[in-house]
């Protein structure tokens, strides 16, 4: 297969626009280095239509032309496993790109594997076997080798008949809706506005802390965003998660007390250790609020209930084949069963099984 085309001059960008402007739908995928950054650096930018493939090099050429034809919303964009690209393309644009088709979540409404890699879709798909030699490779760096290239290259080459047979496939079994309606959650804007006052959202082990300890943490989850935000580096080069949480469950009430913390390394204490004290105390002086809601737990009958569900979800997912997981988690089920709400009860989901289970819990309830 011969090597993709390099796009690093404007001149080369437009005539690859030109191509693009007339085309219906677009494979893409980017590369990207985060690692000592607080947002991902994008350094390639794959596309490919029926008729063209390129890869656009950020660091060398303005993509603000690219991205102003990638974004229009006649342009269907297919990428797998769409996440990660969005938010970097969210962090370079300011907003969510779509209308999107996500081949990842294609290929589990139309088979039982949930939350298949590329390769391996590639693989059953077109028998191709990829080379992944480069998959931990520094992007950053110039130039690019003709093996870096060769993978930027496959990344969206045989993605390209990837989608034309889960489209295909799709369409056959009446479930290109339901696609739509996957990937239209997926660009949310609320997903990736990484808004500061919601950082504590990431810190999942917060839930376990008492109201007040609570509180601390949200503080000090905002203040670490902010820092990040600002110096541009890693949350987990500010403070750790871990540390946060000790910060907030015991809270020290002077700098002597505050080394004294694991986590509190001497770099963190000379940088920070005033102002992480100081958002100690400010949250000392505000009314204790729990942040995570206690989660209502089902009773006996509630769990035998929810375990006939989940065989149910199981058996239909294997007879209609796609994916148990997709269909229904067992967050799905029990929510639903304790709220009559989520995602069961609304979409797709909702006339597929949702409005089924909803009769059978309006029974429960009534015994």
């Amino acid at each position: 297969m011969k090597p993709p085309i390099l796009i690093d001059s404007e001149k080369e960008l437009a005539h690859s626009l030109h191509a693009l402007s007339t085309a219906a739908w677009v494979a893409l995928d980017t590369e990207f280095v985060r690692e000592r950054t607080y947002r991902a650096r994008l350094c390639l930018v794959q596309i490919a239509t029926p008729d063209m493939l390129v890869c656009v090099d950020p660091l060398r050429v303005d993509v603000a032309p690219l991205l102003e034809a990638l974004y229009q919303p006649t342009l269907l964009k297919v990428l797998h496993s769409a996440r990660q690209d969005l938010e970097v393309l969210y962090d370079v644009r300011g907003a969510v790109l779509s209308p999107i088709f996500d081949t990842q979540i294609a290929a589990a409404l139309t088979g039982p594997e949930d939350q298949i890699g590329y390769g391996a879709l590639v693989e059953r798909l077109t028998g191709h076997r990829l080379d992944k030699h480069a998959t931990r490779t520094d992007w950053s760096q110039r130039p690019l080798t003709d093996a870096q290239l060769a993978y930027a290259r496959d990344d969206v080459h045989y993605l390209r008949e990837v989608y034309a047979q889960l489209a295909a496939r799709l369409e056959a079994l009446g479930r290109r809706e339901w696609l739509d309606e996957e990937c239209a959650a997926m660009t949310d804007p609320a997903l990736y506005a990484a808004d500061p006052a919601e950082a504590w959202r990431r810190i999942r082990a917060g839930q376990h802390l008492g109201s007040d300890a609570q509180q601390r943490l949200a503080a000090l989850a905002e203040w670490r965003e902010r820092t990040a935000r600002e110096r541009d580096l890693p949350r987990g080069w500010i403070v750790k998660d871990p540390a946060l949480i000790e910060l907030a469950s015991n809270p020290p009430p002077n700098l002597a007390a505050l080394a004294q913390h694991a986590g509190m390394t001497p770099a963190i204490l000379r940088k920070w250790g005033s102002e992480l004290l100081a958002r100690v105390n400010a949250a000392a002086v505000s009314p204790p609020r729990r942040l995570w809601e206690n989660p209502a737990r089902p009773d006996i009958a509630q769990a035998a209930l929810l375990k006939r569900w989940s065989d149910r979800v199981k058996a239909l997912a294997d007879a209609e084949g796609l994916s148990a997981t997709l269909l229904a988690t067992r967050h799905d089920l029990q929510e639903l069963l304790l709220t009559g709400g989520g995602r069961l009860a609304r979409g797709w989901r909702k006339g597929f099984l949702g409005d089924e289970l909803s009769r059978e819990r309006a029974g429960a309830m009534q015994t």
